[in-house]
Formats: structure tokens, C-alpha cells, sequence
């Protein structure tokens, strides 16, 4: 048996210990957790067949634990050795988020497990989000964001020479996976003294808050993490309730019967008390609390379908409120099925297939090659679940970080990032790929193999039962 603690168990402790460390620093967050628990326990109660799958599918005993969170860095090295230090935890990039369409100055990936007993065990993501430099317009503020980026290390000597261990035998024992886990906690931590002195904040803050939020502090600290729940639509209607203030509108797609992709929304981020060089006490706004609901994966046709809708609703005036938004969204996505196998026929969403072995008997082999899926699904034998979307959405992402930046120069900061910004780049994946050290893993390419092995192993165990 090897001596090494699976990639698995690592990440599973970091994300608890990640939790644990985030609800001391932002006592809502613990709030959020609450009422989260409490919709999903009374939407599981209330729809025991969506529990009967969600247990059938092993999605169930995941629910509780999942969490995704968000980082920002400044530098190449920063980010590459970020890439390092999720790989220590079994966490790849998958995906690259151009947000710069949206007026914020950065691009991004997605740290996380891959494969499916890997998301079972612990399905912890990390959106990562690398400065885009050459978007602050002053020359000056250029050159004094890389300055003060270049002189820091966010990362202690001892995660880095953990890494640096796993790396060259293959994997931690025990007691390094736990000094691994509290090192590299210390990367993600707050802190309240800002490495510059308040006119420096100031002056990048006016450029553009995030520029601030990244540049200014001796790490990037985590600036929110997110449960998932089961119906975003009560959280959100509930959050006042305890003492949480939500944010405008609901991100992503409208409520359906077949959730799709990802829905968002979030508690708005807190005025913190920091300390500038110089001892001058200021506020800086940048953590909050997020939740997320996920449907399902859709194929490219899908993808290609929902991003014209999602257009069509955000024509117009930006919706008054939440209620109208919605409104919005659900006559725009009235062209888009609502029923799982009107999805999967057509070719728009991603499934998961399982045997119903007793329901094979009496079929041979061939008779299984020649009955076609949907035949052996209409006949029960097999049965197909909606793929978990495991990523995330560009625009939705803007509109999270928008609605807790605030007002920035150049950037009318709408909600829901329908405007772009001064900061307007455009994506650059190589640019992206070159800073990481690594290309970034195809998100669809990724679930079209899941799909296939899923239904490639599905056939074989019918046709030996």
C-alpha cells in the first residue's frame, strides 16, 4: 500500500480547513452555510425523487461539502505556482474566462478535480484570476502595480518546499499532507495591513478597485467561497432573513425544470478595516459570500443555443429588479427544452449513463450492440442523469465581481456586466497558457469523454450481467 495520502484527501482537508478559516474571517459566511443547509434539507424532503437520484448517481454525499472559491493574483510566477500547489491536491486548470469584455482587468481559469470519482469525493474549485497589466492605461500605475507585485511572496518557504517534495516523490505521507494544508492556507488568508501607503491605494483603486484589491496586500486572500444549493431562488428570497443582503439580481440562466450550467448570486462584499503604510487606518471592500445552483453541462450546440438566448434577454434597459430580470430570462429561454430527454436527444446537454442490470436479462450481446441507446433507455436498461456543469460562466463571473466592486472609473459597474469597461482587452488564452506554465484542460472536450466512458462502461456491464 503506497505511503502517500491520495490527491483526494488533501483536497478534501484544504477545503475544510479553507471553510473553517473563511467563517472566522466573515462570521456571514456562516450564516450563508446555514441557510443553505436548511433549503436543501426541505427541497430534498419536498422532492424525493430528486434525492433518489441525487443518492443513485453518488451526487448526494457531495452536496454538503461542495464549495467553490475565488483568488486573484498578479504576477506569471504567482500563478504558475499556484498551478503547482492545486496539482498537490489533484486540481487542474480546466476552462479559460476572458473577463476583460466586461470591464475587469483580468483572465482566469478554473483549478478542480477532473474525473468522476475525484468530483464524488470532493468536487472543490478554485476560480483563479491572473492581473492583466497591460490594461491599466497609466503607464506610471503600470509600472508601480508591477513594482509591488514583484517585491512580495505570497507563498511561505515551507508550502514551497512541500511541493517542491511532492513533487519529486510522487505524493505526501500523511504528516506532510497536513503541514502541506496549513502552509498553504496561508496564501489564501486576509490581511489588514496593506503593503502600500493610502494615496498608492487611492490612485489604483481609481483605476480600477480590483487593481487595488490584487496589488495592495502582502497576499491575494480568498475573497469569497460558495456553497451549492438546490434552489437558488429561496435562498435568495430568504437571505434578509438572516441578516444578509443580497445582491440585485440572480446570475446565469432562468429557473427550469432542468436546471441548466450555473445560477449565482451573492451577499454584497464588506467595508473591512485595513491599515495602510505609514500606520494611517482606511477600508477596503473586496470578500463576500457567494451561493451557486449547477445544472447540467451543455454540449457546444448547447452552449452556442444558450449564449443567443442569454443575448436576446439582456437587450434593452437592465431589468428594475430581480422579479423582472427573471421575467426576462424565461421568455428568452422559452426556445430552450426543458425536459432531460428532449436535452439529451438533441444533442444539447451531457449525461451520465448507468446500467439497470436486472433490467437486462434475457439480452445478449448483440442484442445490446443493435438496440441503440434510446431503445435501451426506453427499455429501461439503461438509465441516464444529468452531468453536473463543473465550471463556470464568464459573464456571471463579471457580474459577481462588478456588483461587489462597486462604482470604478470607466466602468458603469451594472450588476449584471452588461457594459464593458475602459479595461476592455479581449482574451488572450496563450498569453494565459504561457504565465500558467501549462495549457488549460477543454471544459467540453472534458465532458464529452466523461459522456463516453460513462456510456462505453455502461454497455459492457449490461452485456456481461
Amino acid at each position: 500500500m503506497s505511503q502517500w495520502i491520495s490527491p483526494d484527501r488533501i483536497r478534501a482537508r484544504f477545503s475544510h480547513a479553507m471553510s473553517t478559516m473563511y467563517r472566522n474571517e466573515v462570521p456571514q459566511y456562516g450564516a450563508l452555510l446555514e441557510l443553505v443547509e436548511v433549503v436543501n434539507r426541505e427541497t430534498l424532503a419536498a422532492d424525493t425523487a430528486l434525492a433518489e437520484r441525487l443518492d443513485a448517481a453518488g451526487d448526494a454525499q457531495r452536496l454538503s461539502v461542495e464549495r467553490h472559491g475565488a483568488i486573484r493574483v498578479g504576477t506569471p510566477a504567482e500563478l504558475a505556482m499556484l498551478r503547482r500547489l492545486f496539482a498537490v491536491m489533484g486540481m487542474l486548470p480546466v476552462g479559460y474566462y476572458d473577463l476583460s469584455q466586461a470591464g475587469v482587468p483580468v483572465h482566469s481559469t478554473a483549478f478542480r478535480p477532473v474525473d468522476d470519482d475525484a468530483l464524488r469525493a470532493n468536487p472543490f474549485r478554485v476560480f483563479t484570476s491572473l492581473l492583466r497589466p497591460e490594461l491599466i492605461e497609466s503607464a506610471s500605475l503600470r509600472e508601480r502595480a508591477l513594482e509591488i507585485l514583484h517585491a512580495r511572496d505570497i507563498f511561505t518557504p515551507g508550502v514551497k518546499a512541500l511541493i517542491e517534495r511532492g513533487e519529486a516523490q510522487g505524493g505526501l505521507d500523511e504528516r506532510d499532507a497536513d503541514a502541506f494544508v496549513d502552509e498553504a492556507l496561508e496564501t489564501f488568508r486576509w490581511h489588514s495591513d496593506a503593503t502600500v501607503d493610502r494615496a498608492t491605494y487611492e490612485s489604483l483603486s481609481a483605476e480600477h478597485r480590483l487593481i487595488a484589491d490584487v496589488v495592495c496586500f502582502r497576499g491575494p486572500h480568498i475573497n469569497h467561497l460558495t456553497p451549492r444549493t438546490l434552489d437558488i431562488d429561496e435562498v435568495q428570497r430568504r437571505m434578509p432573513d438572516y441578516g444578509i443582503e443580497p445582491k440585485a439580481t440572480i446570475e446565469g440562466p432562468p429557473r427550469r425544470r432542468c436546471p441548466l450550467l450555473l445560477r449565482q448570486t451573492s451577499f454584497k462584499a464588506l467595508e473591512e478595516p485595513v491599515r495602510f503604510a505609514g500606520s494611517e487606518a482606511g477600508s477596503h471592500t473586496a470578500r463576500f459570500g457567494e451561493i451557486e445552483q449547477r445544472g447540467v453541462a451543455l454540449t457546444a450546440k448547447g452552449r452556442a443555443l444558450y449564449d443567443r438566448l442569454l443575448a436576446d434577454a439582456r437587450e434593452g434597459a437592465p431589468a428594475a429588479d430581480n422579479a423582472a430580470h427573471q421575467a426576462r430570462l424565461e421568455a428568452a429561454f422559452d426556445g430552450f427544452p426543458d425536459d432531460e430527454a428532449a436535452l439529451r436527444r438533441e444533442g444539447l446537454a451531457f449525461f451520465h449513463y448507468w446500467p439497470a442490470r436486472d433490467r437486462a436479462a434475457g439480452l445478449s450481446a448483440n442484442e445490446i450492440n443493435a438496440a441503440g441507446v434510446e431503445t435501451l433507455l426506453e427499455r429501461g436498461a439503461l438509465w441516464a442523469t444529468p452531468m453536473v456543469y463543473e465550471d463556470f460562466l464568464p459573464v456571471s463571473a463579471a457580474g459577481i465581481f462588478q456588483s461587489n466592486l462597486g462604482q470604478t472609473r470607466g466602468d458603469d459597474a451594472t450588476p449584471d456586466a452588461e457594459r464593458q469597461g475602459e479595461s476592455q482587452g479581449g482574451p488572450n488564452q496563450a498569453q494565459f497558457e504561457a504565465a500558467l506554465g501549462a495549457a488549460v484542460v477543454d471544459e467540453i472536450a472534458l465532458y464529452a469523454e466523461r459522456e463516453r466512458a460513462s456510456l462505453n462502461a455502461a454497455l459492457e456491464a449490461l452485456k456481461t450481467a
